[in-house]
C-alpha cells in the first residue's frame, strides 16, 4: 500500500498492485485495473518511487523467511 494526496488535499492509501497506468499532464491520473480513476497531487516519478520502495519492502520480507 502507498499513501498519496488527492487533488482536494485528502490523504488516500491505495493498493499499488492494482495500478494499471499513471498519467501526468497537468494533474496525475491513476487508473486502476478496475477502470476506476483518481487524481492525485504527486508526479508519476514520485508514484513510481513509492511503488518500487513498497515492492522492495515486500520482497525483502519474503526473502528473510
Amino acid at each position: 500500500m502507498i499513501e498519496l494526496t488527492k487533488i482536494d488535499g485528502h490523504k488516500i492509501t491505495i493498493n499499488a498492485d492494482e495500478i494499471e497506468t499513471v498519467e501526468t499532464m497537468y494533474d496525475t491520473i491513476i487508473t486502476f485495473c478496475s477502470g476506476h480513476r483518481i487524481i492525485v497531487k504527486e508526479q508519476s516519478s514520485k508514484i513510481t518511487q513509492l511503488v518500487v520502495e513498497y515492492k522492495k519492502n515486500i520482497y525483502s520480507r519474503l526473502l528473510d523467511k
